[in-house]
């Protein structure tokens, strides 16, 4: 009964040992001395920073792009005991594909998406030749939609590719339903099942990963003030302290700090103070000598306005209050001097075309105040909807001039103490954040008297309440935030061009030993580099040739070995293309490790070109021997090349001046030689 048992079991397998030893080659040419140099390396000051808020659960924002890179990073360190207590200052003063790799940088892992998604693509083309809608067909169409949403996630270059696999895609269901062998409701599912992989997985992957982000980093942190109100309270900490316990409805008389929405180009609030504004302004042209109103990027006591109702006279809140409404009329006034918020036809200082705001001093001359202003709700559901603290976005509208309060983001000059201009928009095109206020600190007023009512402005409000911002709002205003915020595009010392990558006129020095010669550099194989550009100007010229020649109605190549050409070109060619072109269109600091996934598909590239020449262009025996000696010659000479470059990729070998000056082959190349 159990004589099976004593039958052998015989496994078989087969081995690609090409495979093998190229896998072996990449991990030992990255692996080998990762711990050196025992120093934080170029961009690694900023992602270290970034796993050290994950460990220590505090916000942050990167416009570089979405957070699963941040969190894959941040993952490594938590498997590695990673506490996130390191200060990450202690910056050191193919070849570039190994020098991105073995550093905590992005570009990497997005390389690896990159190159999963097309592999898992053409995994699943080739399913659907054999067997649709089998176990393999749907893991690889599955992993294809995981591969582009995890790129994505990475870095928004992570877009190019993910386009070039939908474009790739279209055309195969284009193919689909024109195949009269399938029925409609065959290929109704086949477009369903691309669909709900190609698009619907990545998208709920992507909003997956900010879900994850922001369960983690709950925390107040360094970004905060790039955030708008409500996103700030919702953090543990930080606003959030100060805020918590506010009344929720603004009513008459409530003390209240107003921040602008548009927060560019510095998170700022409502302000004035003592100090007036020049009777003559450095242009030649008259103020009106009132009450300076700024922006200011600080909290501070003068940040404190009154609700006032104009048809009385008190400036505290009755019982029961009496909550303002969108449409309502009211009055501004500065907690602190006690003047009205107001403008009249005064050019402003510096945005002439605009009003001049203040806060209104009775010079007893001819020129009234004009202090009332009609409250809009921007965000509102309903005309009778409430100003709410925090929640409601509001613009104050002049009644008298219908100019509306603005944040004009000039720096007022040395008399206005450098904060940014307040102006009356005389002719506003539709709603823009610059004209949006939240009220951020609220509190009840209680004191009629002056001095009891500065008092108050500077003691904490203690009214039970909270509130909660949903996880959509949050994720919503997190990837505007991220899609719309500007670092700083002040040229760089290794910043270069587009064009000064495909011929490696560039390099990035990454680090400098503080003692010795030894660096790291971002410089590519020189072989590899110009190698990847020839293919792909033969692939180029080849494919126009034979289309050329097809549309004559000469085929040069079976219409299989057309079709398998015309998609390395697509895959290959293509990924080339959509990773590097837009580089040109984009107003950012470049460096060269942008180009790298662009580069890795043209590495891709070179053996498609090389086979095919072997299969289709060498006539003879004669000429396929000349081309696997000129390929050896090439794997030498780039062995040669890498050998070559490797202490500057490594950064393990401290070199002479000499030896240094001997490795710049190219003028343009920034190799460090220190002056004794």
């Amino acid at each position: 009964m159990l004589g099976f048992l004593k039958r052998p079991i015989v496994l078989t397998t087969d081995i690609n040992v090409n495979v093998v030893v190229l896998t072996g080659v990449g991990l030992l040419s990255r692996l080998w001395r990762l711990t050196y140099p025992r120093a934080v390396v170029f961009d690694e000051v900023y992602y270290g920073q970034y796993i050290s808020f994950y460990m220590k659960r505090v916000f942050f924002l990167d416009d570089s792009g979405p957070p699963f890179g941040h969190m894959l990073l941040a993952l490594g360190g938590y498997l590695g005991g990673f506490d996130g207590n390191f200060v990450w200052n202690r910056i050191g003063a193919e070849n570039a594909l190994i020098t991105q790799s073995r550093l905590m940088l992005l570009e990497s892992v997005l390389i690896f998406f990159n190159l999963l998604a097309v592999l898992s693509f053409l995994k699943f083309s080739n399913c659907q030749k054999h067997s649709p809608f089998c176990l393999s067909w749907w893991f690889w169409l599955a992993l294809t939609g995981v591969s582009c949403s995890c790129a994505v996630g990475i870095k928004y270059m992570g877009v190019f590719t993910y386009l070039l696999v939908l474009s790739v895609a279209a055309v195969h269901a284009w193919h689909l339903i024109g195949d009269r062998t399938l029925s409609n409701v065959c290929v109704f599912c086949h477009l369903l099942a691309r669909a709900v992989a190609l698009l619907v997985v990545p998208a709920v992957l992507y909003v997956l990963f900010f879900y994850v982000h922001l369960i983690l980093l709950y925390r107040s942190g360094p970004h905060d003030q790039i955030m708008s109100s409500a996103f700030q309270a919702s953090l543990e900490g930080g606003l959030s302290r100060i805020t918590q316990g506010q009344p929720l409805e603004v009513a008459f008389g409530s003390q209240v700090t107003l921040k602008n929405v548009f927060g560019k180009p510095l998170p700022c609030w409502l302000h004035s103070h003592q100090n007036t504004y020049p009777m003559i302004y450095e242009n030649g042209r008259g103020s009106s000598h009132q009450q300076q109103v700024t922006c200011y990027p600080f909290k501070d006591v003068n940040n404190w306005w009154i609700i006032k109702d104009p048809g009385r006279h008190q400036l505290v809140v009755s019982s029961p209050p009496r909550p303002v409404r969108h449409g309502d009329v009211v009055q501004l006034v500065h907690g602190m001097t006690t003047r009205f918020l107001n403008t009249h036809d005064v050019a402003a200082p510096l945005t002439p075309h605009s009003q001049e705001v203040s806060c209104y001093v009775d010079y007893n001359i001819s020129m009234p105040a004009q202090n009332l202003w009609r409250l809009e709700i921007v965000n509102r559901e309903s005309d009778t909807d409430v100003w709410k603290t925090i929640l409601s976005e509001v613009r104050f509208v002049h009644v008298n001039t219908s100019a509306i309060l603005k944040l004009s983001g000039a720096h007022l000059p040395d008399w206005g103490f450098r904060q940014l201009e307040v102006v009356g928009e005389k002719l506003p095109r539709g709603y823009h954040g610059s004209t949006a206020w939240n009220v951020e600190e609220h509190r009840y007023g209680q004191s009629q008297e002056q001095k009891e009512r500065e008092l108050e402005l500077h003691s904490p409000t203690q009214v039970d309440f909270s509130r909660n911002l949903s996880f959509m709002a949050r994720f919503s205003e997190l990837q505007w935030r991220m899609l719309t915020l500007r670092s700083d595009d002040s040229e760089h010392k290794y910043s270069s061009t587009p064009l000064e990558w495909v011929t490696l006129d560039t390099n990035i020095a990454y680090w400098l030993h503080p003692r010795s010669s030894a660096q790291i550099h971002l410089l590519g194989n020189v072989v590899i580099w110009a190698s990847g550009g020839l293919a792909t100007a033969v692939y180029t010229l080849l494919f126009l040739w034979y289309l050329l020649r097809r549309r004559r109605q000469i085929c040069d190549l079976p219409e299989d070995a057309w079709q398998r050409w015309v998609l390395a070109g697509a895959v290959c060619a293509g990924g080339w293309a959509v990773n590097y072109l837009p580089f040109f269109l984009m107003e950012k600091t470049l460096f060269l490790y942008h180009y790298l996934p662009a580069l890795s598909f043209q590495i891709l590239l070179l053996p498609v070109v090389l086979q095919h020449v072997n299969d289709h262009l060498c006539r003879s025996q004669l000429q396929r021997n000349l081309l696997s000696a000129l390929v050896v010659a090439w794997c030498s000479s780039a062995c040669h090349v890498s050998n070559a470059l490797r202490p500057l990729t490594y950064g393990d070998k401290e070199l002479s001046p000499d030896e240094l000056k001997a490795l710049r082959w190219k003028n343009s190349w920034d190799i460090l030689i220190r002056k004794h």
